[in-house]
This record gives structure tokens, C-alpha cells and sequence, in this order.
């Protein structure tokens, strides 16, 4: 069963118990309704505790429903049900009350909660609207304010600050059964609050709606279900009960088919079965209760900080004493800018530092379980430290090196049992970006593969199984987008419309605003190493920018002009030159927002289908959480994979063969022309 009802003398307790995370299933919706009668009709109940078994309240929707026709009974119905009772329901919430979840309990005469508890209503973040009174019950429960925020940030909040709203009517603390029945007994006695359906919505002040549509449009950009939810939540404050809900209902049901919310579907169920990727189904990782880094440089010290974060000891080693010091003070610099934004406080602070030993000797690491290299991107220098782990770490040590560009299998040549090797490409800062690239050599044994995503569950970032190849995933796809952007300058178009289309498309930055950002220098050292090894990289700009030190923004000037102190682009006179003398005798061409998103994203999807043929991506959607989690494309287009399969394959291919037949892209590989009879990326990745 999935609702159980026992009674503490005249308190009713129903129990929702569908495991794991007490999801709003057809039969749990059932079950309440069931329950509602149930109860109403026995005389000897005065009050009911609606509580959940497991780890979590209702949690929210249940993901095996979406996308098919929904059941009835539907969740408004539940949720109008449970406020009509004839009894008072009291929600008594610990983990999560999401989604329709906290719609349950809204419809509940009380809510109660343990500290620890968290509220929210994330529907935006899946491109819908809350669709069972969240967005009308809300604002005359704790105000159109905090209303909009709840309703379109989509973050939940804490039962400490849920209280303070007025949306959590006491904290609970102690066993929350004991605690919540306790609350009925004592409201058993009182008169019941007035339904929040009856109540009015407190006055806002003139303007108040004006701005914060503007502020919800700032953050949001070209999402759609923010900027709708927030136009629900201003209906339900300006309008009848009856008719908000039936506003809400219509919005959501309208949203609930879009392109947006499929693709943000799309990207929900590509993250949660990232963690566990099935080819690793049974594979048990190896123990880690101990790390260390070697390297304290940027990517270094953000990496034992995330260690740190995940409640690991870290070991940091550098060359000298110097360089020790250098790191433990770049790792307190990261922890204490957490305290000063307000993350965590200076207690946290203090204990993840004194869980940080440094030391230039690696004779500490002889019982450590995990290693990670961050040094220089030089074979050499990295194949000199695993020389020295080798020699002193246990031979069932998990040895990883994190690089973004070279060869795993290279770099361990000469490591002692390397089949507790592999590659870990992390993305700065390593302890804020949730990417983590996990790259196998031939010899890395399953468990070790493992152990890697367990690494990335521990660190609550997305992991991603990549193949070696230059660049790996993103990386890859990186190259492929500056050569494209570089084509765009030589046929007409200038950095700053390359920038602003990619903008437009949702991306936060142009790909010329982040090189100037990122530094002009990294890609031309990679390009250095691709001609080493016989390749021909397309740069010709970027090549002379380089050539006369113009790395961005840390130079003064790259693509674009920096005044000190200042880091707004300004159009280049010098950058202009150069792109005029490279583009001399090419065709030219106007250049439109689409156009141009097209010249860089499509030839993205043409590269990602190669990486899917030679099985360094194994699916399309690990390469849609590459390029969301790792380069910032846009989440509400679902990844470039998702992108391309809906707008229809058809029209990418010839798209393709069109700027293919102007020598401004590569021509559709073989396999991105096969999806178009297959219907899809599945059949190359299967």
C-alpha cells in the first residue's frame, strides 16, 4: 500500500511509503483521496498527520509519468480534496517537499517541519509551471513577493526560512511523528485557519509588479516558464481564487508540450542516470576515505577544495616549501570568499582548512586512497610525478591525472600497476563547476571506472565517460567552434555580431568574449602540440593576434580592446586589421543572428556525431551534459544533440551542405546523414 492510515488516539496518521522518493503516483494520488473519505467519515478522528516514510515528504511528481497521458485522479483534485477536509490535515514534512509535494501540503491546514527540511517549487527549472494551486495558494499564503521568487527561481529554501514566510507553521524538533501529532492535538482544540483559497493577497506596493517582471526577465533571458510563472502568480494576486487556478491550469497545460520544457526533460533524465552509468551496473568502486593533489596551482587547489567540500582529508603536495604555502593560502582564499558570500560560515571555514595537510614530501601519500595530478599541461612534468607515486603509493591506490588536452595512456607510461590509472578532466574553478570528464585508459579496470563516478557523486558533480582523443568531449567540440567562428570573420562577419548571435542564442558568452577571458595563449599552445603531431589547426587570426601578445583581457587586448581597470570589450582597430588582411580575396557574405548560430552550432552537432561514431561519447545525451555542464550552452535548448534532433535532422544536414558548398563547414559526416533515416542519435550510439 502506498497510503497507510493508523490512529494515535483521535490523531490519524497516514503514511505515504512509495519508495525511493514518495513520488505523486497515480495510485498515491488515489490513495489520498481515498484517505480524505475515509477519515471524514470516522467520528472518532479529530485531526490527521500526513507524514512520509523513507528519506523524503513527497518529493514531487513521479518521473515515470512524464510524457505519457496523465491519470485521474489528477493533483488539483487531490490538493482540493485534502483543503476541504472535514478534519485539519497537518503536513509533516522532513527531506524535500517539491513540486506538487509542497502543493500537497499547501493543501493541508498546517505544515510543520524538521530543521532540516527543504521547500520549493522547481517546475521552471523543467520548463512548466506549477499545475496544482502552487502559484495561487502561494502569494495569499506568504505574499506576492516571496511568492515570485519561490515560484520562478525554482530553488527550494530551508524549513528555518519557511518558517520565517509563513510557509512552515513550526520547526519540529525531535522525532517529527511524535512532534506533528503532538501540533494536531494542540490545533485539534482551535479553530481551523481560515482555507488558504479563502484568504486575500496582501498589498503590494505601485510598481512592484512592473520591476519585478524586469528583474525575472534579467535573470531568465529566453526562458519561457519563469517569465509564465511569474505571470500566474500576478493573475492569482489580481484575481478570484476559481479563476487563478484555472489560469495556472491553462499555463500549464500549454507549457507542458513546448520545446522548452521537452528539452529540459530531456536534460533531467540525461543527469540523473549520469551518476550510474549502466555499463558500470554492479561494478563496486574502491574505498576512498582519504585524498591528496599534487599541484597547487588554480586547478589544483580548486580540486582539494572540492575534495574538502566532500569531507575528504587532503594531502597537497608541491615542489618546495614556497610553493606549499602558496597553495594552503590559495585554498583558505577559496574558503574564505565562501564565508564572505555567506555559503558557509567560519567554523565550516576553519574545519575544511585544518583538513588540508601540505608538504613537499610524497612520502605522505604511502596509504593515501586516491591521487590526483593537477600540474602543468607538459607530458614530461606529469610523468615524472607519477614516477614518484608510483613508488610510494599503495599498489591499490587510485591514481587519476587531470588533463583536458593529453593523452591518459601516455602519461602513464611507467606507472606501476596502471590499471588503477585513468584521466579525470576537471573544469575551473574545479570546486564551483559541476563537469567532471572521466577518461579510461585501455588497462583502467572496471572498479577504478567505478571509482571515478563515485568520486563524482561524492563531489556532486555530472560525470561524463570519455574516449581519448585530443580534447575528449568538450574539448573536441571547443576546437570546432573556434574554427568555425574564425570562418564566420573571413566571409563578413565581425567579433562582436559573432558574439551578440551566440548571446541571442542563449549561450552567456561569445565565443570571442571567452577567449579574450580565458586567454588567447592556452588554445595556441594546444595548437602548437596539434602541429607537433602533424595536424593542421584553423587559426589564422587568432595565430597573429598571438604573435603580437595580444592574449585578452590579462594582456590588454585580444579580440577586443580592454582599458585598465575596465573589463567591457571595445572593437579592435588592430584585431579589424587583421581579420581584413586574412579575409582578402574571400567570398563575403551578410550575416544575421540565425545564420550565424547555425555556422557554429550546427558544425558542434556534425563533430559531437563523429565523437559518437568512434565511442569517445557513448551516448548523444552525456555530450548534451558536456556542453551544458562544461561551455555553458544553453539548458532550456536541451544540449546540442537534443538541439539538432528537434529541429529535425533533415534540415541540419542541409544546412550543413550548404555552408559545406560555400567552404565555410565540413561536410555531414556519414553518420549525421544516417540519422536522418534512423530518426535519431540512438542508432550510432547503440
Amino acid at each position: 500500500m502506498t497510503v497507510n492510515i493508523t490512529h494515535e488516539n483521535a490523531v490519524a496518521v497516514v503514511t505515504v511509503d512509495n519508495p525511493p522518493v514518495n513520488a505523486l503516483s497515480q495510485a498515491l494520488r488515489q490513495g489520498l483521496i481515498e484517505a480524505v473519505a475515509e477519515l471524514d467519515a470516522d467520528a472518532a478522528v479529530k485531526a490527521v498527520v500526513l507524514i512520509c516514510a523513507g528519506r523524503t515528504f513527497i518529493a514531487g511528481a513521479d518521473v515515470n509519468e512524464f510524457g505519457k497521458p496523465p491519470q485521474p485522479p489528477h493533483l488539483p483534485d487531490v490538493v482540493t480534496t485534502i483543503a476541504a477536509a472535514k478534519k485539519p490535515w497537518v503536513a509533516a514534512i522532513h527531506g524535500s517537499a517539491l513540486g506538487g509535494g509542497l502543493e500537497v501540503a499547501l493543501g493541508c491546514a498546517y505544515r510543520v517541519a524538521v530543521a532540516s527540511a527543504s521547500l520549493g517549487l522547481p517546475e521552471v527549472k523543467l520548463g512548466i509551471i506549477p499545475g496544482a494551486g502552487g502559484t495561487v495558494r502561494l502569494p495569499r499564503l506568504i505574499g506576492p513577493a516571496a511568492a515570485v521568487d519561490l515560484v520562478t527561481g525554482g530553488s527550494p529554501v530551508g524549513a528555518k526560512k519557511a518558517h520565517a514566510l509563513g510557509l512552515v507553521d513550526a520547526i519540529i524538533d525531535g522525532d517529527l511523528r511524535a512532534g506533528g501529532i503532538a501540533f494536531a492535538n494542540d490545533s485539534a482544540g482551535k479553530p481551523v485557519p481560515q482555507p488558504i483559497s479563502g484568504r486575500a493577497v496582501p498589498a503590494v506596493e505601485a510598481g512592484f509588479w512592473e520591476g519585478a517582471e524586469k528583474a525575472v526577465a534579467a535573470k531568465t533571458k529566453r526562458e519561457v516558464a519563469p517569465l509564465r510563472a511569474f505571470a500566474s502568480v500576478r493573475n492569482a494576486s489580481e484575481t478570484d481564487f476559481a479563476s487563478a487556478m484555472a489560469f495556472e491550469r491553462e499555463t500549464f497545460l500549454e507549457l507542458r508540450g513546448s520545446e522548452q520544457a521537452a528539452a529540459l526533460r530531456h536534460v533531467f533524465f540525461a543527469e540523473r542516470a549520469a551518476p550510474r552509468p549502466p555499463e558500470l551496473a554492479g561494478v563496486a568502486p574502491r574505498d576512498m576515505r582519504s585524498a591528496a593533489v599534487i599541484g597547487g596551482g588554480t586547478m589544483g587547489v580548486g580540486i582539494a577544495a572540492a575534495l574538502r567540500d566532500a569531507g575528504l582529508p587532503v594531502i597537497l603536495i608541491e615542489r618546495d616549501a614556497p610553493a606549499v604555502e602558496r597553495g594552503l593560502a590559495n585554498i583558505r582564499a577559496i574558503f574564505d570568499g565562501s564565508v564572505k558570500r555567506g555559503r558557509i560560515t567560519q567554523t565550516v571555514a576553519d574545519d575544511r582548512l585544518s583538513g588540508v595537510t601540505g608538504s613537499d614530501d610524497y612520502g605522505l601519500l604511502a596509504d593515501t586512497d586516491l591521487v590526483i595530478e593537477a600540474v602543468f599541461e607538459d607530458i614530461a612534468v606529469k610523468r615524472a610525478v607519477f614516477e614518484k607515486l608510483s613508488a610510494v603509493c599503495r599498489p591499490d591506490a587510485v591514481l587519476a591525472t587531470n588533463t583536458s588536452y593529453l593523452d591518459p595512456t601516455a602519461i602513464s607510461e611507467g606507472v606501476s600497476h596502471p590499471e588503477r590509472f585513468l584521466g579525470l578532466h576537471f573544469f575551473s574553478p574545479a570546486h564551483i563547476m559541476k563537469l567532471l570528464e572521466i577518461v579510461p585508459t585501455e588497462e583502467t579496470t572496471p572498479e577504478v571506472l567505478a571509482t571515478g563516478f563515485a568520486l563524482a557523486r561524492l563531489l556532486g558533480k555530472i560525470p561524463v565517460r570519455a574516449g581519448i582523443c585530443d580534447g575528449f568531449i568538450g574539448n573536441r567540440i571547443l576546437k570546432v567552434t573556434r574554427a568555425q567562428a574564425e570562418r564566420l570573420l573571413l566571409s563578413g562577419a565581425t567579433p562582436s555580431a559573432v558574439d551578440a548571435a551566440m548571446r541571442a542564442f542563449g549561450l552567456p558568452m561569445g565565443p570571442f568574449e571567452a577567449q579574450d577571458l580565458g586567454g588567447l595563449d592556452i588554445a595556441a599552445f594546444q595548437r602548437k602540440a596539434a602541429r607537433e603531431r602533424g595536424e593542421a589547426p584553423f587559426a589564422p587570426v587568432a595565430e597573429r593576434l598571438c604573435a603580437i601578445a595580444r592574449f585578452g583581457q590579462k594582456s590588454g587586448g585580444g579580440w577586443y580592446d580592454y582599458t585598465p581597470g575596465d573589463r567591457a570589450p571595445k572593437p579592435s582597430e588592430t584585431a579589424a586589421a587583421i581579420i581584413t588582411e586574412e579575409a582578402a580575396g574571400r567570398p563575403q557574405r551578410l550575416w544575421d543572428e540565425a545564420s550565424i548560430a547555425d555556422a557554429i552550432i550546427l558544425p558542434m552537432v556534425n563533430e559531437a556525431t563523429r565523437i559518437l561514431e568512434e565511442r569517445v561519447a557513448l551516448r548523444s545525451g552525456d555530450i548534451d551534459l558536456v556542453k551544458i555542464h562544461g561551455y555553458g550552452f544553453p539548458r532550456w535548448r536541451g544540449g546540442p544533440m537534443h538541439y539538432a534532433e528537434a529541429r529535425g535532422l533533415a534540415e541540419v544536414v542541409a544546412v550543413l551542405d550548404q555552408l559545406a558548398a560555400e567552404g565555410l563547414a565540413d561536410a555531414p559526416c556519414d553518420g549525421l546523414r544516417q540519422t536522418v533515416q534512423t530518426g535519431g542519435f540512438a542508432a550510432i550510439a547503440g
